[in-house]
């Protein structure tokens, strides 16, 4: 592209032909400040709406301010972002924003990492010169996502998260002027509409007008019961994020500290959802060979590709955009409910704790795993095999709450029982970690030859769509894999056209995967601190002394002790689950 010249702030530089005011300012370090733009180029989106007006800025020769985030730049343009033309449109703007929002900062769930609130602060917006009725609308509380849209100041960037990355079609701006709100089709509920609670919307929100159901208060009183055994199982993707809300750096792994963490709060065991994740690859690669065997000896019937089945959010998903494709999942659970259904029977035995006593909390990175800890078949007489879920956010609010800090406290280990992971394990918070960590099992499975080299370098990366070719010494499979569910409609839909054949896809419902989740710190779309999480993961990876699930003693000892084999009727009972199709209600109250 053609390179233009043109001067910012009285600084001279050269920028491509297309790039905008706000992306030039940018490049050397002049922040203009925005509300309803996102930078999304690395998910290969433009997303550009110019709607807020806060970002405006000065354009010699031009009459009106110009909206920095839309306007493209020309040859020889010149620019001025901080004049104080600027500035008093800047802040009649936001005082105009402010006059149709509720002054209920210190009670909101974003207090603090609100947008609009500090925003407040930079623009010095100290007193409203604008008064007149306000825009009220009905709260939507659903099992994960809370939407209180009198906060909403009409951005729209989970619009364009819902629409076009992850092409739910959920959200959309309706009805006209003072009435005009982002909600589903007919302002139904989010329970009602085909959401699948990924919350990605949640994390691009700028205000308090999309929120997580906050179980922080739950897992609280569960603490303070003396009648209650409280147990906690944290995902990989937490260990290489948490610190981010604590100052640490992207990428820092504090596995140890939020161990640590855990057992100061008064969690009575700290286990680790990486055992489950090793349990999931036993379950999830036995079917996967399971169905290959029948395949190559010519079974018409078999269900391929399989599709991995670990993310609550995909499977919402195909619930509600391909139903017809339901029996092609695995149909093991995910890692969170197979912990929960072992440690509510096996645990509980061994610890000598009636179920109904026995509270198992989950720290996830992900909105959705809120609602799958919900769904009604995984209770048992009413008691769910998960009993509260919470974020990454919040299990950093609850630590600051209670600890202040996770920097000074010292490493320790997870429990036993159901407290030992492998490499395998972990990677399963990458996009491509999944269908990786069932490569190392079932290689050897069906090779009977050891696994050398355990890195399947071909099924990493960070396209959204790709493929890769894996070797069972002979046995070619064909791997699909997909991070974001836009991404996961492509492929959907090339497998239904008949313009791929695959053997076994993974799909996850966020960008990166579960380093990326809705519930993850908030990134704003920064690759950069994606691909420091991932990074860390890898290197966790590599830090393992056992890398394979299936060399997992724990494992060994759980299917000895209680499930016999992969896929018998015991571990098809506690391990596996069926799917349903859009129109089902499937989640119970708490």
């Amino acid at each position: 592209m053609s390179l233009i010249n043109i001067k910012i702030n009285g600084k001279e530089l050269q920028v491509e032909s297309g790039t905008t005011i706000l992306q030039a300012a940018r490049k050397i370090g002049i922040e203009i400040p925005t509300l309803c733009y996102m930078n999304l180029h690395d998910l290969g989106i433009e997303h550009n709406p110019g709607g807020c007006r806060i970002c405006v800025v000065e354009v010699e020769g031009r009459r009106n301010l110009a909206p920095s985030c839309v306007t493209k730049v020309w040859e020889g343009m010149e620019v001025k972002t901080h004049t104080m033309r600027v500035l008093n449109a800047r802040k009649t703007v936001m005082e105009l924003i402010l006059s149709d929002h509720p002054f209920e900062c210190l009670t909101c769930a974003k207090n603090g990492t609100c947008d609009l609130q500090k925003l407040a602060q930079d623009l010095g917006v100290r007193e409203i010169h604008y008064e007149g009725e306000q825009s009220t609308y009905k709260e939507d509380f659903s099992p994960a996502i809370i939407r209180d849209m009198d906060k909403c100041i009409m951005c729209r960037r989970c619009e364009t998260m819902c629409n076009e990355v992850q092409t739910c079609g959920v959200l959309s701006g309706i009805n006209r002027g003072f009435e005009s709100v982002v909600a589903p089709a007919f302002e139904q509920d989010l329970i009602q509409s085909p959401c699948t609670f990924c919350g990605q919307c949640v994390a691009v929100c700028p205000t308090g007008a999309l929120t997580e159901q906050d179980h922080t208060n739950k897992v609280i009183r569960a603490l303070a019961d003396p009648t209650k055994t409280v147990i906690v199982q944290t995902a990989p993707a937490v260990r290489v994020a948490l610190g981010e809300e604590f100052g640490m750096e992207a990428g820092s792994i504090v596995t140890g500290k939020m161990v640590s963490a855990l057992r100061r709060i008064g969690f009575d065991k700290v286990f680790d959802t990486d055992f489950a994740a090793d349990l999931t690859i036993m379950e999830e690669g036995t079917e996967l060979l399971g169905r290959l065997s029948k395949h190559l000896a010519g079974d018409k019937d078999v269900k391929l590709p399989i599709l991995t089945s670990c993310c609550p959010g995909w499977v919402n998903f195909f619930e509600h955009q391909y139903p017809e494709m339901k029996d092609i999942p695995s149909t093991a659970k995910s890692p969170q409910q197979m912990f929960g259904a072992i440690a509510k029977t096996y645990m509980a035995e061994k610890m000598n704790v009636k179920r109904e006593d026995l509270v198992v909390v989950s720290v996830m990175p992900c909105l959705a795993k809120k609602y799958e800890s919900q769904r009604e078949e995984f209770a048992v007489d009413g008691t769910p095999d998960v009993d509260f879920s919470i974020s990454t956010r919040e299990l950093a609010h609850l630590i600051k709450q209670s600890l202040g800090d996770i920097k000074d406290l010292p490493d320790e280990d997870f429990d036993k029982l159901m407290g030992q992971s492998t490499g395998a394990a972990v990677i399963f918070g990458n996009t491509g970690g999944v269908i990786e960590a069932a490569c190392r099992t079932a290689y050897e499975i069906q090779t009977g030859k050891k696994l050398e080299k355990v890195e399947f370098e071909q099924l990493r990366g960070f396209e959204g769509v790709r493929s890769a070719e894996v070797d069972f010494d002979g046995l070619k499979l064909n791997i699909g894999i997909a991070h974001g569910l836009g991404n996961a409609r492509k492929l959907l839909d090339s497998i239904k056209n008949g313009e791929s054949e695959f053997h076994a896809i993974e799909i996850m419902a966020c960008p990166g995967g579960c380093i990326g989740g809705g519930g993850q710190p908030l990134h704003h779309g920064n690759s950069d601190i994606i691909k420091a999480r991932a990074a860390a993961i890898y290197k966790e990876d590599e830090g393992k002394e056992i890398r394979k699930s299936h060399e997992n003693p724990e494992i060994t000892k759980l299917y000895d002790d209680l499930l016999g084999q992969p896929m018998s009727e015991k571990a098809h009972h506690l391990l596996h689950t069926e799917y349903f199709d859009k129109k089902k209600k499937v989640y119970i109250e708490k």
